[in-house]
């Protein structure tokens, strides 16, 4: 285990959260105290004046959240059967969050999921939909502060993983990001270049 990020961290611009996230991991504290752990491996930025973020327009009662305090989860739901989970970025009034793409699950955690036929183990959270489902984060959560004690927090890079990126023994791609109509050009997801448990491998912008 390493040190919970503390919600002040979140207090910066999407764009520049979601590089960071990578390499830290989510963990899920269910009621009986079992902890569900996942190294964040992909990550997209939605912000102020993007036409893709939820808050663009104006604020609702299913966005308000992004406008309020740094360090909170947004959840919402996709297609009225998967959640997607976000982390709110940047001040006050200023609505942005960073989207959780992919895990690469820890053992323990994944021995709890039940896979479909032929899904690969390392597969089991590739995609913002899956990885809900398998840390049990659903619209319950939506407002949950990011903190230890709390149902949910996010801990530090490792100085192992954080020295190996350091030494270009791993790497970061940076791209477009996927499944939009608008915003479509800006290069604002992240992933763990060559990882098996990204959503969607893509060819480089800024790698």
């Amino acid at each position: 285990m390493e040190p919970v990020i503390p919600i002040e961290w979140f207090d910066r611009s999407a764009v520049s959260v979601a590089p960071a996230l990578i390499g830290c991991t989510l963990v899920r504290q269910l009621l009986d105290g079992t902890q569900l752990r996942g190294l964040i491996v992909e990550t997209e930025a939605y912000q102020e004046g993007d036409p893709a973020c939820h808050a663009y327009r104006k604020q609702t009662k299913r966005n308000q959240i992004m406008f309020g305090a740094p360090g909170y989860v947004y959840v919402y739901l996709i297609y009225g059967m998967y959640h997607c989970m976000n982390v709110v970025t940047d001040r006050v009034g200023a609505p942005s969050a960073v989207l959780i793409r992919a895990l690469e699950l820890a053992p323990a955690t994944l021995s709890t999921i039940l896979l479909k036929p032929k899904e690969k183990p390392v597969r089991a959270a590739a995609g913002p939909g899956k990885l809900c489902l398998a840390m049990q984060i659903d619209l319950a959560l939506y407002g949950t502060k990011l903190e230890q004690g709390q149902a949910m927090w996010v801990e530090q890079r490792s100085p192992d993983w954080q020295a190996q990126l350091d030494t270009g023994t791993i790497a970061l791609t940076q791209t477009t990001r996927i499944g939009l109509t608008q915003g479509i050009e800006l290069p604002w997801r992240w992933y763990l270049t060559g990882c098996n448990a990204v959503s969607k491998l893509d060819r480089a912008i800024v790698s």
